[in-house]
């Protein structure tokens, strides 16, 4: 039995925390695949077990070449995550165009695929957060990194290929190991950061009168979390389709501010700030993952609540880099 297992973005965030919960799980028949540049993104990989690392362009030529053997699944987290990209064409080849390619070679090869999509692809919020197939069509990104995921979805919807595979919808992932991703980063991680250094934490004004300042609501969800449902879809090639990842529980940035706060063990203190004007439109003000689908594969573990994971990444990991 081939026993390789490919994890692409494996040197960033979430991708960074699927390699150590798979040596967790004793694997470490691993090829990382990122493309790690002049950044600190390779600290990242410090302490992990891993048998190869391969640069993106690399692995892809690889990929289109069919030089590939004895890989057993490709987790797919590789991706430009950046909202804030004008690059439609780039974001199009890097987001749709390479994941079609590994699903094609996984496909071909019968290796198991799991790929990231995201919770952007559900744009404004108005349609809902249902992961239902016949949902999938109707949704409308609010910009072109939603879009490009989307754009997979639809493909591998409307080609019959979901059933093959299994794509998560991540929603607001916050936790260790973000630290190179600079504006993208959680806002825990940017609040940790204005607490240590002013005392206070900065959020965005509410722009809609039925929300309070602080009180526009997320899908917050911890990492390890995001890593123990990914691993599930792996190690259950039985299950496939395209699923939610969050708590299925909105709280709000005021909720997540007074968590950090806590963590340091200081007073809540929070200032409000204008929104820029290229954001106001393309503003979520509620996000929540509807989770029934993933239930209904036997995903029964519980979630981490927003103050018990915003204690753990403070205090475990943040405050220690800080020493």
């Amino acid at each position: 039995m081939s026993r390789k297992i490919i994890v692409t973005g494996g040197a960033g965030f979430i991708g960074r925390n699927i390699v150590a919960g798979l040596n967790e799980r004793g694997e470490d028949q691993i090829v990382v695949v990122d493309e790690l540049g002049t950044s600190e993104k390779w600290k990242n990989l410090v302490g992990l077990r891993y048998e190869d690392y391969l640069d993106k362009d690399e692995f892809r030529a690889l990929i289109r070449q069919d030089r590939l053997d004895g890989v057993r699944a490709i987790l797919h987290m590789g991706a430009c995550s950046a909202t804030t990209e004008r690059d439609a064409a780039y974001l199009a080849d890097n987001n749709y165009r390479t994941t079609r390619e590994l699903c094609e070679w996984c496909l071909t090869h019968a290796a198991r695929f799991v790929y990231a999509s995201s919770a952007a692809t559900y744009g404004d919020g108005s349609l809902g957060y249902s992961d239902e197939d016949q949902v999938t069509p109707t949704l409308r990104p609010l910009n072109m990194y939603g879009y490009s995921k989307h754009m997979f979805d639809l493909w591998a919807l409307q080609k019959g290929l979901l059933g093959m595979m299994a794509g998560l919808k991540y929603f607001n992932v916050y936790g260790p190991y973000e630290d190179h991703k600079g504006d993208m980063r959680s806002v825990v991680h940017k609040a940790y950061e204005q607490i240590r250094d002013t005392g206070e934490v900065r959020l965005f004004k509410s722009y809609k009168p039925e929300y309070q300042d602080g009180e526009q609501v997320r899908d917050f969800v911890y990492v390890k979390d995001a890593v123990a449902l990914t691993l599930h879809f792996l190690e259950h090639p039985e299950v496939s389709g395209l699923f939610n990842c969050g708590t299925g529980q909105a709280r709000s940035w005021n909720d997540l501010a007074h968590a950090v706060f806590a963590a340091m063990g200081r007073e809540p203190n929070i200032h409000y700030i204008d929104m820029p004007a290229e954001l106001q439109g393309k503003y979520q003000y509620f996000t929540q993952a509807d989770m029934a689908k993933a239930k209904r594969t036997g995903y029964d573990t519980p979630f981490t609540s927003l103050e018990d994971g915003v204690k753990d990444y403070v205090q475990e990991y943040l405050s220690k880099q800080s020493d």
